[in-house]
């Protein structure tokens, strides 16, 4: 049941990616407030590719919003048009530049719920062959080839912090542990 009444509602900002509403609210304890909500107008994706020797590969990126350097998994986008399978597999090709044969998916999240509706789809892409990435043109990327044990590593120091990033690698390590990869 859902403790939240909404009195009304106002769409505050628009683009081809995100909305922002602003909800005139009567809350849990029956005061009156506001929310504003953040919806996202595609699911994000996120790919771990891993090698037969356990090698993946990362995306450094400047973030915007973050006014910082990042270091994550390739991530990107899936239209509502689109399949997250075909997202995944279309993100992987123009970030890595990497093909794969076999994509298993291993979370679905909700990223910071508290103020969006963002979702995530994770895979593993695995069968992996080596082609040209093919960057949009708002990314100015490095790839980095490395051992799963070192990406691992880069979450347990606090180098990667991409939540999508942090949850899939963590995810792999609990596969691989099991002996499920």
């Amino acid at each position: 049941m859902n403790p939240w009444q909404i009195k009304s509602s106002k769409k505050s900002y628009d683009n081809p990616w995100i909305s922002v509403t602003e909800h005139q609210v009567k809350n849990p304890s029956g005061n009156n407030g506001i929310y504003g909500v953040v919806h996202f107008k595609n699911v994000a994706i996120g790919i771990v590719p891993l090698d037969e020797n356990f090698n993946t590969w990362i995306v450094g990126q400047y973030r915007f919003p973050l006014q910082e350097y990042s270091w994550e998994i390739p991530e990107g986008g899936c239209a509502e048009h689109e399949s997250s399978l075909a997202a995944a597999a279309r993100e992987l090709e123009e970030e890595t530049g990497l093909h794969a044969t076999q994509y298993t998916k291993i979370l679905h999240m909700h990223l910071s719920n508290s103020v969006s509706d963002e979702k995530a789809e994770i895979y593993i892409a695995q069968g992996l062959t080596q082609h040209a990435p093919l960057p949009e043109e708002t990314e100015q990327l490095v790839v980095k080839q490395v051992s799963f044990n070192e990406v691992f590593d880069m979450v347990q120091n606090g180098i990667i912090t991409d939540a999508m990033s942090v949850a899939a690698i963590l995810q792999v390590k609990l596969l691989l542990l099991e002996g499920k990869i």
